[in-house]
């Protein structure tokens, strides 16, 4: 199994490489003109898009494993710009059906004879995706799904994982610091995630687990397994029947309140990720449905994930600084959950913040919703030192996801009321309240203590300056590289002296010329290299990678 792993995965490498060879020089070319020499080149937003659809076109070729390697880079402006972004996310999980000689092959290896574990089966899916397609049959006289996995997919993904780690250091290439870490995450993330969802028993277990959560919710409709048929490919259970969740024309003529659903969903997905830590991942569409009762159906739990306790305390802070407009408890969240470096400029980092929530926000105050915030703060994303941790990136995209759905089902949904009004219910409100007036007390008290400690303090220091004993530390910082770089320099500069006046010195001598050469061959390297110290683009200024005057640019060019 190894080597077959490895025989394809050396083979599949090839044919990536292959597929990614034009945009791999287009992207080198950008940093450097000549590939090996130049100055790096601007790209226009056409250009952009033009290779983002090449990209989408790559990925379809190259198969399922890559195709669910699009739909996650779709979620992560922290890795792609915002025009690649909205290319990929025309990504389809929609292939052609695997033919039934396959799918029977996998049932039998798993159950048995199939038309003895079941009274009847149809052989043609009701769905396809890359990693598994969905059949109907009656089981013990009721009506099933029954999920079957692709065979040799496993042998596919794994190899096509292993290109995918192969490939991670080339890509570093044309990736800054803030998005190598993304870009390591998200190795990390999907493979964890396209195994995850090729675990069919780890799905019966999360589908159990999810519906035990909202057993007393009479709003949701979770199908039950039935463990008797089930393996770790195959996995049978309910079959449950309803309108496509975005059927706009259907739900109003069945007379559901497509306002009340949107909101319902809303704070199903806040239950699962704030209360219960547990969440269905894929949103879609595609796998929610409404029952003729108005209730929610869930299909597909194969993506689905977990959320640790101190995500979930940073989430609620989010939610609650969004909602009172609060520039620094949000930056102060971000920073906590790792999202945002503690070196970004926190008073740039603030004006877009404020920037996005003014323009998102409508006459009221509370007008606002999420996914307008994230579309002003993506395109900064690209450029600012934000980040994804692993275990943050795929609520955002849930998130980003619940968002849209609601959005379809009622074009004025108002995400954040509806999570503030959900979070107030629970009581987070109140205890961050109380946290508050906690902080307060606590603060009043250190200034207080402060008033008394001081003047003591700085009289010893007045002391020490008039006896002439006063030290001061000072420590420079240097973010920016200028010492070491100028230090470099006038190293460069000290060589390339002492190198050429050898040079002259020995050439004067008619016995000593081949040594002058090879002196001169010497300092040639540290000359390229001083000159090459002048050039670089960074310089030794710091200038801010973003200002309210290119966001507003920014906006007139979109």
């Amino acid at each position: 199994m190894v080597t077959l792993v490895n025989l394809r995965a050396y083979w599949r490498f090839s044919v990536v490489f292959r597929q990614f060879s034009p945009l791999i020089i287009a992207w080198w070319r950008d940093r450097r003109r000549f590939l090996l020499f130049g100055s790096s080149r601007s790209v226009s937003e056409q250009v952009s898009r033009t290779r983002a659809e090449i990209l989408l076109e790559i990925l379809l070729l190259l198969g399922p494993t890559f195709i669910k390697l699009g739909q996650l880079l779709s979620t992560r402006p922290d890795i792609l710009p915002p025009v690649y972004v909205e290319v990929l996310s025309r990504l389809q999980d929609d292939v052609p059906p695997a033919p039934w000689e396959d799918s029977r092959e996998v049932l039998e290896a798993e159950l048995g004879d199939v038309d003895e574990v079941f009274d009847g089966f149809d052989r043609d899916p009701i769905s396809g995706a890359s990693l598994g397609q969905v059949y109907t049959a009656e089981y013990d006289d009721q009506r099933v799904a029954v999920k079957v996995r692709r065979p040799d997919i496993k042998t596919l993904v794994e190899a096509d994982l292993r290109v995918v780690r192969w490939s991670l250091p080339l890509i570093r290439r044309f990736v800054g610091g803030g998005r190598a870490f993304s870009l390591d995450n998200l190795a990390d993330e999907f493979s964890k995630t396209i195994r995850e969802e090729m675990d069919y028993d780890r799905e019966r277990e999360m589908l159990g687990k999810i519906s035990d959560n909202f057993v007393d919710n009479p709003e949701i409709v979770i199908p039950e397994a039935i463990p008797e048929a089930c393996g770790p490919r195959v996995l049978t259970m309910e079959y449950k029947s309803g309108i496509k969740i975005d059927d706009i024309d259907t739900l109003d003529a069945n007379g559901h309140d497509r306002t009340d659903i949107a909101g319902t969903l809303q704070q199903i997905y806040l239950q699962m990720i704030v209360v219960d830590g547990m969440f269905h991942a894929d949103p879609h569409p595609g796998n929610l449905a409404v029952d003729d009762q108005g209730r929610i159906i869930f299909y597909d739990f194969g993506m689905s994930g977990r959320v640790d306790p101190f995500i979930q305390e940073k989430i609620v802070d989010f939610y609650i600084a969004v909602a009172g407009q609060n520039t620094d408890a949000i930056l102060d969240t971000l920073i906590q959950m790792g999202t945002l470096s503690r070196e970004a400029d926190r008073e740039v980092m603030g004006q877009v913040l404020e920037l996005a929530i003014a323009d998102a926000r409508g006459q009221e105050i509370e007008q606002y919703r999420v996914e307008q915030i994230l579309e002003q703060v993506e395109s900064t994303i690209y450029e600012f030192p934000l980040r994804l941790p692993r275990n943050l990136a795929l609520v955002l995209r849930v998130a980003a996801v619940v968002e849209g759905v609601c959005v379809t089902l009622d074009p004025e949904f108002d995400f954040i009321r509806t999570a503030t009004d959900y979070l107030g219910e629970q009581g987070y409100g109140e205890e961050t309240a109380r946290q508050a007036v906690s902080a307060s007390s606590d603060q009043a008290q250190r200034t207080v203590t402060s008033l008394f400690k001081v003047p003591p303090k700085l009289e010893t220091a007045l002391d020490s300056a008039n006896r002439g004993d006063l030290e001061v530390q000072v420590v420079l910082g240097d973010d920016q590289d200028v010492i070491d770089r100028l230090g470099k320099r006038i190293a460069y500069s000290l060589l390339v002296a002492v190198g050429v006046l050898s040079s002259s010195m020995l050439y004067a001598f008619a016995d000593a010329q081949n040594l002058a050469i090879a002196a001169l061959v010497v300092t040639v390297p540290i000359a390229i290299g001083l000159y090459r110290s002048f050039r670089r683009k960074q310089g030794i200024r710091a200038k801010p990678q973003f200002t309210r005057q290119n966001l507003n640019e920014r906006r007139r060019d979109w």
